[in-house]
């Protein structure tokens, strides 16, 4: 009854309790200084500096919560969110709104069939068995090649029904074809080491998909919301980015700033040397060895790289 009451006055935010997504959620909550001690057998955690409480449900549900008002925030992958669409379209009032896309997670929902088989278009799945824990994206797919093919199938009540058997497999979705159990699978895949073992190949792709941030369209506190989001946004940015800094004479100072254009512009000052400046400017992570490379070729020298631990940039 306690934690009832806690709960009433807290902002509810929920992130997955396991699975890929959870501890990059869980290093996401620690950069953004959300603290929260969770007790081993709850799934509920209060944040000991903010007025929020954490809620660990596994992913597929969290788009169902938040989409009904009854969590404000969470996080899951955009699958999800298209998988519970797929069954339940967003209204004005319902459903949820993407705030940020987190850029880890990312992975494909894609149609496997065996390496080894004849079928090398989706097509020619249309009317066999077809395994998935996506059933409602799978189904909508699939309906989707049937009405293009113009291949449906009537029951007794004059019902419109997919010819397409969709199967549910909540786990190992990559072994029922060799099972015998499907003609193919609708799964998803990362690195896609896992579907190669089985012997699987992709034919198509129905969803391309990374972990998201979403929000209620009725949050109880907004600027709670926005302040929640604004510090996960400074994150992120500090984790795409690295600073750079380096020397260059001045006439070479264009072509330096066009190899590290910042995110707005880069930051200069002149130096005690004459015709010399330093120049500071953010730089995709991703990308800052070619950038060094190119800044030296035409001439800055005195060049660092510093790790940035946590930003506010729009």
């Amino acid at each position: 009854m306690d934690l009832v009451n806690h709960l009433n006055d807290r902002l509810l935010f929920a992130v997955p309790k396991k699975g890929r997504l959870h501890q990059a959620c869980l290093d996401l909550l620690h950069g953004s200084d959300i603290q929260f001690h969770r007790h081993s057998r709850l799934d509920i955690a209060l944040v000991k500096n903010l007025p929020l409480a954490l809620v660990f449900l596994p992913a597929a549900d969290i788009p169902t919560f938040v989409g009904e008002g009854r969590v404000d925030l969470g996080i899951t992958g955009r699958d999800q969110v298209a998988e519970h669409e797929a069954v339940t379209p967003p209204t004005d009032t319902t459903g949820v709104e993407e705030i940020l896309d987190l850029d880890f997670g990312r992975c494909k929902l894609q149609v496997q069939v065996p390496e080894k088989g004849d079928i090398t278009q989706p097509e020619q799945l249309v009317g066999k068995n077809v395994v998935t824990s996506f059933t409602n994206l799978a189904e909508a797919y699939f309906r989707d090649l049937e009405d293009k093919a113009g291949a449906k199938a009537v029951n007794g009540d004059g019902d419109r029904r997919p010819r397409t058997n969709i199967k549910y497999v909540g786990g190992s979705v990559e072994a029922a074809c060799a099972l015998g159990v499907a003609d193919g699978i609708v799964d998803l895949v990362e690195s896609g080491e896992t579907m190669r073992a089985a012997g699987l190949k992709a034919i198509s792709t129905v969803v391309e998909s990374t972990a998201v941030l979403i929000k209620s369209k009725r949050p109880s506190d907004p600027k709670l919301v926005n302040l929640i989001a604004s510090r996960i946004r400074g994150v992120i940015t500090a984790q795409k980015y690295v600073l750079c800094t380096y020397n260059v004479e001045r006439p070479k100072l264009e072509a330096a700033c066009k190899i590290t254009p910042g995110k707005r512009a880069p930051t200069i000052n002149s130096l005690e040397e004459s015709n010399w400046v330093a120049v500071s400017a953010m730089v995709e992570r991703k990308k800052i060895a070619i950038a060094m490379d190119e800044l030296t070729s035409v001439g800055a020298c005195d060049i660092l790289v510093m790790k940035i631990d946590n930003s506010r940039t729009v």
